[in-house]
């Protein structure tokens, strides 16, 4: 395991228009503080601002800033204020003539500044270093610790700005939330030359933890700036798997393990809609739960342990057949090709059809539990849409820290729908209630969800009711548009395989094999399906991680005969 990188220095930073004195100082300076400290000097104000900016991005610290007063263009005072909006805990000095003792005890009263210093300071062991010692003292007791994650800064109730900070949280990317309405964030946009009233510009900002700057990002430029692999390492695999949920990693596991040079290929994030679970308590081998981050992640470690290898953040576009070979291509053109592929893209929850709902999702509603709005919704009312196992998980955990929880059912009851120690669960739990036969008639809110209409089957009668947060967990709808007309899929998109592709006993047309199709084998031989995109499907963890498995074995089946 490589070093983790060392920590940069604290920087000194001075700026005097006099060359002379400026290397003058910085040598005074590094001869005492350079093996703790970082000395930085520069010959005008805006040279050594924007150095501050660079400083600021890349999340480091500065300890202390020395100015020269008597500077053109930009004399000290004006330097330090502008310096004190990147920095604001570093101390400040300002350097003067006696001539300009007004100007130091001004600089005092405007920036605050802590201490001025009469040049020349020979010799410095009594005139500089006794000041800077104790202004340095100062300041590592009260400094504020560098932020060596990701920096994101965004609007609250920016769509683009949840789904970055959701794309970095599920793919377990270190990150600091800064809002841009708030001190910090303001000064990072400003740092990066972009102020809060450019929110088509700018929002989300994403600062690397090297200091580089992205401006609402794609999820795949994201990816590759922030250390995900977004490429294939080889030209050619034993089996390339589509979808990084249960059955995907299952699979990815399996086959490495194997031997097989496999490569699993997600679009989002490792884990699928289980890895975004707040809790999984029917899991084989776990008594007391776990997460859906936490099992998705001992999965992803487990497959590249073995040698899988993840490529992040690419949408797959089509499956191809080129003799020997199954080629899985992607949007953005590029393609993997392998002797076989193992379709396991999972499901997404239906879109809410309710007026209102499109235009504030990712502000207000959401798809899925987004953990990373749990926090915020802290002594709030939230609502949530569904009656299954997922929608159980949401509400059990977002009623520890909300007022309310409120779960709306289209059916009469979760009894239908829900395992019984989540409905045991929820009927303990005082600030979760249930209400069956109902649905959300109508979302609410201009820039961010305000209200819902709420509708009850069973009277006919409207309730409008205050909300801020609407999560919602309806239908499974299958990721499998991509797939065109290349694999044989039922009315609703899931795909057929095995014993399903066969009437009366008839292989599908267009097969060209002298054998019946695998059990996971799709129309295309070769090409398997594994998990809740596969018809017919059981629509449980353990069951797509138990498919992926032997979807795997039928791989092997189908080299030996290559």
């Amino acid at each position: 395991m490589s070093e983790p990188a060392p920590t940069p220095r604290p920087a000194i930073v001075t700026v005097d228009d006099d060359p002379s004195v400026s290397r003058s100082i910085a040598r005074d300076l590094r001869r005492e503080y350079g093996d703790q400290h970082r000395i930085i000097r520069g010959e005008s104000g805006e040279q050594v601002l924007e150095a501050l900016r660079e400083l600021k991005l890349r999340g480091e610290q500065v300890a202390v800033i020395l100015a020269d007063y008597r500077m053109p263009r930009m004399n000290g005072i004006e330097f330090l204020e502008q310096a004190m909006d990147i920095f604001p805990f570093a101390r400040r000095v300002l350097l003067t003539a006696y001539a300009d003792t007004d100007a130091a005890i001004q600089a005092i009263n405007l920036v605050d500044v802590d201490h001025y210093l009469l040049k020349p300071w020979d010799p410095p062991e009594e005139k500089l270093y006794p000041v800077l010692g104790k202004l340095l003292e100062e300041w590592k007791a009260a400094a504020h610790a560098p932020v060596p994650e990701t920096k994101v800064v965004g609007h609250r109730w920016s769509a683009r700005s949840f789904e970055v900070r959701d794309f970095l949280a599920r793919n377990r990317v270190p990150y600091r939330w800064y809002p841009s309405t708030e001190p910090e964030g303001e000064r990072l946009l400003s740092a990066a030359g972009r102020d809060q009233d450019q929110p088509d510009e700018a929002i989300p900002l994403v600062v690397t933890p090297g200091g580089e700057t992205l401006f609402a990002p794609s999820d795949a430029e994201l990816a590759a700036r922030v250390g995900l692999t977004t490429d294939p390492a080889q030209d050619f695999y034993d089996v390339v798997v589509v979808g990084g949920g249960p059955a995907g990693l299952g699979a990815a596991v399996y086959a490495a393990s194997e031997g097989l040079r496999t490569v699993l290929v997600e679009r989002t994030a490792t884990g699928g809609q289980a890895g975004t679970s707040a809790r999984i308590e029917n899991y084989l081998g776990f008594p007391d739960g776990i997460s859906g981050e936490q099992l998705a992640e001992r999965a992803r470690r487990q497959a590249v342990k073995f040698g899988a290898e993840l490529v992040s953040a690419r949408d797959v576009s089509g499956v191809e057949i080129s003799g020997p070979a199954r080629i899985v291509r992607f949007v953005d053109g590029g393609r993997i090709e392998a002797h076989t592929a193992i379709l396991a893209t999972g499901v997404s929850y239906r879109q809410l059809d309710a007026p209102g709902a499109e235009a504030l999702t990712g502000r207000g509603v959401f798809y899925g539990a987004a953990l990373t709005e749990a926090m915020s919704c802290a002594e709030q009312d939230v609502y949530v849409v569904g009656g299954a196992n997922s929608a159980g998980q949401a509400a059990l955990h977002f009623a520890r820290r909300s007022a309310s929880v409120t779960m709306l059912v289209r059916g009469p009851s979760l009894r239908a729908s829900m395992s019984s120690y989540l409905i045991d669960q929820i009927e303990a739990t005082p600030n979760i209630s249930v209400r069956p036969c109902t649905t959300v008639a109508e979302a609410h809110g201009t820039d961010h969800l305000e209200g819902l209409t709420l509708l009850d089957a069973t009277t006919g009668e409207k309730e409008q009711v205050s909300t801020q947060w609407l999560f919602i967990f309806i239908g499974a709808e299958p990721r499998t548009d991509w797939l065109h007309e290349s694999v044989l899929r039922d009315e609703h998109g899931f795909v057929f395989a095995g014993p399903d592709l066969l009437t009366e006993g008839e292989r599908p047309a267009g097969w060209p094999l002298d054998r019946d199709p695998y059990h996971l084998e799709t129309s295309v031989p070769g090409v398997f399906v594994a998990g809740d995109v596969r018809a017919d499907s059981v629509k449980r963890v353990a069951s797509a991680v138990g498919e992926g498995a032997m979807a795997v074995m039928l791989v092997h089946r189908y080299l030996e005969r290559l």
